[in-house]
């Protein structure tokens, strides 16, 4: 049956998602409309076709033992000169993402692996493009801010025209845990509603 390349993400939601896929695309980075815009818990990571539905299960099962939690990201920060790459910053979400990513690459699972580089939740914005373009992604999203609350993550493929496509969808099993009330949140009544 051969080989697939999967990868396991946390997807940004809309309207942010479709936002940063077109800054990236607007900054050069070729790749762009070929890869949604998320949160990495698991690298292009090559596994034989037959695998598939361990996979899925697996994954159906880290899901069902997590709950979901609140991601905020802003500002970016950059992976230079190590890696290519300018990401925005994932500055609430950061912990739960990092377990979650250890629970998908289990050492007994069938998504088990090694990573190039130590666990860094991110959001990438430019990768591999000419220095110039890097610095302007940096620079241009630098007061990009978003936050939602994650309520799961997706396992993708990605095709022979390099597109990575959604398999399937895993919501956590868990109750949301809403995003703690701020200084405004208290003097517009919010936080009962929470």
């Amino acid at each position: 049956m051969g080989t697939v390349t999967i990868g396991v993400s946390i997807a940004v939601p809309e309207p942010h998602g479709s936002l940063l896929q077109e800054r990236r695309a607007g900054f050069g980075d070729a790749a762009a409309h070929g890869i949604p815009t998320h949160v990495t818990l698991l690298p292009p990571t090559e596994v034989d076709r037959a695998a598939l539905p361990a996979v899925q299960a697996h994954l159906l099962q880290v899901a069902a033992t997590g709950r979901p939690f609140p991601m905020r990201l802003h500002g970016t920060g950059t992976f230079r000169p190590v890696s290519p790459v300018v990401y925005v910053r994932v500055v609430r979400g950061a912990e739960d993402c990092a377990l979650l990513q250890q629970r998908v690459r289990e050492s007994t699972g069938p998504c088990a692996r090694e990573l190039q580089f130590p666990y860094h939740p991110h959001v990438t914005v430019a990768h591999g493009i000419e220095d110039a373009a890097m610095d302007r992604a940096f620079a241009e999203l630098a007061g990009f801010e978003a936050e939602w609350p994650c309520n799961g993550f997706a396992l993708y493929e990605q095709g022979a025209d390099g597109v990575w496509r959604q398999l399937r969808e895993y919501t956590f099993g868990g109750s949301v845990v809403p995003p703690q009330a701020g200084p405004a949140d208290i003097g517009r009544g919010t936080i009962a509603s929470r």
